[in-house]
């Protein structure tokens, strides 16, 4: 097996991951809301699955980039391919700041509310 491959091929692995951790992660947000819902009646649960549904897809971004990178050195690197790959990441880094901001309602490079 040549190590373009298998380095194709873990890329495709890393690709399944990210998507297995946004479903699972929706699963989970989900069943954790509903079952919050059953314990407390009236509860606010909308806030807490916002942000659990929100890590989630913030993981699995992570992966998804990190699958596209690895597969990007798989082939040979062209000028096409290396500017497709930095669109990507682009459009995925825009993805997770906007829902980093979402989810905790400050940008990533801001410190922490509490300790202010």
């Amino acid at each position: 097996m040549h190590l373009e491959s298998v380095i194709s091929a873990v890329g495709s692995v890393v690709d399944i991951v990210g998507v297995a951790v946004i479903v699972v992660g929706a699963v989970v947000a989900s069943w954790i809301a509903l079952s919050d819902r059953r314990t407390v009646p009236g509860a606010p649960v909308y806030e807490r699955y916002r942000s659990n549904l929100g890590r989630s897809i913030l993981l699995g971004l992570e992966f998804l980039v990190a699958a596209d990178i690895i597969k990007t050195v798989a082939v040979t690197p062209t000028f096409t391919s290396v500017g497709v790959l930095a669109l990507i990441v682009l459009i995925r880094t825009f993805l997770s700041w906007s829902l980093q901001l979402e989810i905790t309602g400050r940008w990533p490079w801001q410190g922490d509310r509490a300790s202010r």
